[in-house]
């Protein structure tokens, strides 16, 4: 084994790129203006009348995107925040697609 990183579970978190805020809308008209006013910032999904926005979720960020909202007089029916865990953490710092040296194989007869 490697150590490829040190801190608490916090310091890695913050490390990890992934953080987003989910918001989503009931009625159309609001969720095409929230997706207007948010256009250069979020992932749409027009089924779910969700966007995607990328977010540390800390107090500052979440103020930001909530004065756009505001400004822009549109109100999300639900706004959940996903930070990065230490699932996310162990998946960005290991490299899944990295192989071990094969083995030397032994002959039985």
């Amino acid at each position: 084994g490697k150590i490829v990183a040190e801190g608490t579970p916090d310091q890695l978190k913050r490390q990890i790129p992934g953080g987003h805020v989910r918001l989503r809308f009931t009625h159309p008209d609001a969720y095409r203006s929230a997706s207007d006013a948010l256009r250069d910032a979020a992932a749409r999904d027009d089924e779910a009348l969700t966007l995607r926005i990328a977010n540390d979720g800390s107090q500052r960020a979440l103020r930001a995107l909530l004065d756009r909202l505001d400004a822009a007089g549109v109100e999300a029916d639900e706004l959940t925040v996903h930070t990065p865990d230490l699932d996310d953490v162990f998946f960005a710092l290991t490299d899944s697609t990295a192989t071990l040296p094969a083995q030397p194989k032994e002959h039985v007869r």
